[in-house]
């Protein structure tokens, strides 16, 4: 194959992102094209993708039959999805795609909802041995209070970055916390937190796995971090990909570490790219190269440790200028 084509579907405002699947065309020598969706044309990403296309919600019944048609239209090999409401709905559709000649880089329909129900994701951890944080339900807290000792940590059962997230240090804050409705409660997890981008291919071995550190965030995403080798961060996060039931493409964990005890706990996992994987990708963990590499039946270039340790990211504002935009009067 000498060319590709990539859509990066819910676009949004993941520009580097897009930059990234871009960078990889140009160093295999592909002559291919990153195509952008999002149901708004006041995306960052749409305005910067080589052509952008405006499609309806992800939740709207004509959401897969569009996507298909542009697929099938534009000859696209490689959908990468990006945000959590959008993964069940392409799982669920991965064979019509595969049928169309298109790689959805998605896993399992089991994975994704395992990763998108913080329960599901509890119960799915402790049964396969898996260290994490205890969890309750708010009445099982009320219930037996002393074996549910403040602070805790009070976070919506379906969600997403950060929103709804909140520690409480007595029962006043814990009522008021638990209103939002249908959330979880856990024991908060000792430590400094890290996030682990992992990239798992078709046949599930995960290939490569990169903890970076959390310095600094801004409205749940990170702003600021640092990638830091960690034997015991990566065998725990191969671990947990490859035992995952169908898991495919890239997953990122969220695991706390204790550095005076050594103790670790997984506390949540994503079945999509996160906001700061750009950083792994500047380490030398190239994603979207190897992504391609094996959607179109090249040699892999994958490797597991041939990543850059302390590289540290500082994320700023940039901006995308249309002229005249009508949806924006």
């Amino acid at each position: 194959m000498t060319a590709a084509t990539v859509l990066i579907s819910s676009a949004g405002r993941r520009v580097e992102l897009l930059r990234g699947f871009r960078s990889a065309l140009d160093t295999l020598g592909l002559d291919g094209r990153v195509l952008a969706v999002d149901r708004s044309p006041l995306s960052s990403a749409l305005q910067t993708a080589d052509e952008g296309f405006l499609v309806p919600s992800c939740d709207d019944p004509a959401f897969v039959p569009e996507m298909l048609e542009l697929c099938h239209k534009h000859s696209v090999d490689l959908v990468v999805p990006t945000i959590d409401p959008e993964l069940p709905v392409y799982a669920a559709a991965r064979d019509e795609f595969s049928s169309a000649g298109t790689t959805v880089a998605v896993g399992s329909a089991e994975v994704v909802a395992i990763a998108a129900d913080k329960s599901r994701t509890h119960e799915w951890l402790t049964g396969n041995g898996f260290p994490t944080v205890g969890q309750a339900t708010p009445g099982e807290v009320r219930a037996d209070p002393r074996a549910w000792p403040f602070p805790l940590v009070v976070k919506p059962r379906h969600g997403s970055a950060a929103i709804g997230f909140c520690v409480v240090n007595d029962v006043p804050a814990f009522d008021l916390a638990v209103r939002a409705g249908d959330v979880v409660v856990q024991t908060v997890a000792p430590g400094v937190e890290y996030t682990v981008d992992v990239l798992v291919e078709r046949s599930g071995r995960c290939v490569c796995a990169v903890p970076r550190r959390r310095l600094e965030v801004r409205a749940g995403e990170v702003s600021k971090a640092v990638t830091m080798r960690s034997a015991e961060l990566e065998v725990l996060a191969v671990a947990v990909s490859e035992a995952l039931p169908g898991a495919y493409g890239v997953i990122t964990l969220q695991i706390f570490r204790d550095d005076d005890t050594a103790r670790m706990a997984v506390i949540e996992m994503n079945a999509r790219f996160g906001g700061g994987f750009p950083l792994s990708r500047e380490a030398g963990a190239d994603f979207p190269r190897w992504l391609l590499e094996e959607v179109t039946g090249m040699p892999s270039s994958a490797t597991t440790d041939g990543w850059r340790d302390g590289l540290v990211m500082l994320r700023y504002d940039a901006a995308v200028f249309l002229d005249d935009a009508e949806e924006a009067r």
